[in-house]
């Protein structure tokens, strides 16, 4: 190598990153089920913040030596409200392709 030349570095090319090829139902089925991990992660911050708040009344009532058992009020009422939001995550029934065209059906015929 001479003094005014310079060495030649290969080209390298960028790495290659996997492209996971999603079509129409696979697209689909991979919002539905992001949808589904979200919906579950938000029922239990949920569930974890009914069991901290409803733990901090019974620790007051604990603390104040009130004869009567007040925060089953709360515990019920927001114990209600969990209880859907568990359902709805859970066991919710998504309609099938034959109940969608019956619905369907039924709106065209008004």
């Amino acid at each position: 190598m001479t003094a005014n030349q310079t060495p030649v570095t290969p080209a390298t090319d960028p790495p290659v990153t996997p492209q996971i090829d999603r079509t129409g139902a696979e697209t689909d089925l991979h919002d539905q089920a992001v949808k589904r991990l979200k919906a579950k992660e938000e029922f239990r911050v949920h569930l974890l913040i009914y069991a901290l708040v409803n733990g901090m009344l019974v620790l007051i009532w604990a603390m104040t030596g009130a004869d009567f058992f007040w925060p089953i009020f709360p515990i019920a009422g927001w114990g209600i409200g969990l209880v859907a939001h568990a359902m709805d995550v859970y066991w919710r029934h998504e309609p099938t392709e034959a109940e969608i065209a019956s619905e369907m059906d039924r709106l065209r015929s008004r």
